[in-house]
């Protein structure tokens, strides 16, 4: 049986450094000094096919639990996917497909492995429980909650006062995910500050089955590309942790300044007092922003994709970004004579659609040879073999035209 840590300056950590609140903060430090071995549940619901740095703020919270020796439980919301979490929305979710379930169960598995030891992580899913419940527990359960409390959440009583539908699904939906801590007898639980409500709902429910309640670990939204909306795959603003270490060194090089320390908090392993020096060079105009920049998309990368690769995105972005030139490796392609610039955008993923090739080419996104491209039905013929398509700041591909 691994030993658990009881380190007071690692516990300390844990319980401040990317951790917004904890309730009950001083009861949870003793559960954490006490050397009892306890039980430390994430849910995601698997809405999704990518994890990405937002996701990784509060896994990496996890990390921390199961380095001191915990048992922490990685919990997939396939039950409660079918019904979409409410938070923070004014319209009801359109219900996932069986088969989109199972296929994001199976990414976030992999991806969630990027960062957590899988081999000591206890994984279930919601279903082995919820599915299970029948009208009799259905009725039990609802006893234990009250109307006066759900209509109290902030986006239910938005919409409650506009007279908007919400459905009896959604408003149960709380609830649901606070019975998840009673049947995995949950003594911590984290996710984000707007998953707060919920959190404490499995609080509410553990003592009224007669269980101790969980304590709760808020963390913080992460802010996404551009600053201003949290980070979301729906309003395109993430780095996923799947993308490729170009990629992803690029994305971060193009964070606005004032996310620097935040990213260097809540992202990387560098201590508190090297950040601390970052951040007192930056406020004293000691570093240039760009330099601190590099280094944060350098510890990020290298944490999801090892020093080597991280080293080699930074010599490519130095090539193409600094020095304006091109990448030493730029994959090549091949273009049937005459086919439609939107095509080739699509079939070689500098695209995800037909729409979203004309808006880049529309945008001026698109470069051949450094030449913008203004005409998205541009036919390709031989006099373009060679010649580098550039998609964006950060795509290359040598086309051999045939």
């Amino acid at each position: 049986m691994p030993k658990i840590i009881t380190d007071e300056k690692l516990i300390d950590k844990l319980l401040s450094r990317g951790a917004e609140e904890v309730i009950v903060k001083e009861e949870l430090r003793k559960k954490l000094l006490s050397g009892r071995k306890l039980r430390i549940k994430l849910g995601i619901d698997p809405t999704g096919s990518v994890l990405h740095l937002g996701h990784a703020v509060v896994i990496r919270k996890l990390k921390e639990f199961q380095d001191l020796g915990h048992q922490v439980i990685f919990l997939i919301g396939d039950f409660t996917a079918r019904i979409g979490d409410p938070t923070g929305r004014v319209s009801a979710r359109v219900p996932m497909t069986d088969a989109d379930i199972e296929n994001n169960m199976k990414n976030y598995q992999e991806q969630a492995g990027m960062i957590l030891d899988m081999k000591k992580v206890e994984v279930r899913y919601n279903s082995e429980w919820l599915a299970k419940l029948d009208l009799k527990d259905l009725i039990m359960l609802t006893s234990k909650i009250t109307y006066a409390q759900m209509a109290q959440r902030a986006d239910f009583k938005e919409r409650i006062k506009k007279d908007m539908d919400l459905s009896i699904q959604e408003f149960m939906y709380p609830a649901m995910q606070g019975y998840d801590s009673v049947a995995l007898r949950a003594d911590v639980e984290l996710g984000g500050t707007d998953q707060k409500f919920n959190l404490l709902m499995g609080r509410q429910l553990q003592k009224r089955y007669n269980q101790e309640p969980q304590d709760v670990v808020t963390c913080p939204l992460l802010e996404g590309l551009g600053g201003k909306d949290k980070m979301s795959k729906s309003l395109g603003n993430y780095i996923a942790l799947t993308e490729e270490p170009t990629e992803m060194y690029g994305k971060i090089m193009s964070l606005t300044d004032n996310l620097i320390v935040n990213y260097f908090n809540l992202c990387t392993n560098l201590s508190l007092e090297e950040i601390g020096i970052i951040e007192k060079q930056l406020k004293n105009n000691q570093i240039n922003p760009r330099d601190a920049k590099m280094r944060l998309a350098f510890e990020i990368t290298k944490i999801y994709h090892g020093e080597k690769k991280a080293k080699k995105a930074e010599a490519h972005f130095e090539q193409v970004f600094s020095k304006k030139g091109l990448p030493t490796e730029i994959e090549e392609i091949k273009v049937k004579s005459g086919d439609l610039l939107i095509n080739v955008l699509v079939k070689n993923k500098l695209a995800e659609s037909k729409s979203d090739a004309r808006r880049k080419v529309d945008q001026g996104g698109i470069k051949v040879d450094n030449d913008v491209m203004r005409d998205w039905q541009l036919k390709l013929d031989k006099s373009f073999n060679g010649k580098i398509l550039k998609a964006g700041k950060r795509e290359f591909r040598k086309m051999k035209i045939s």
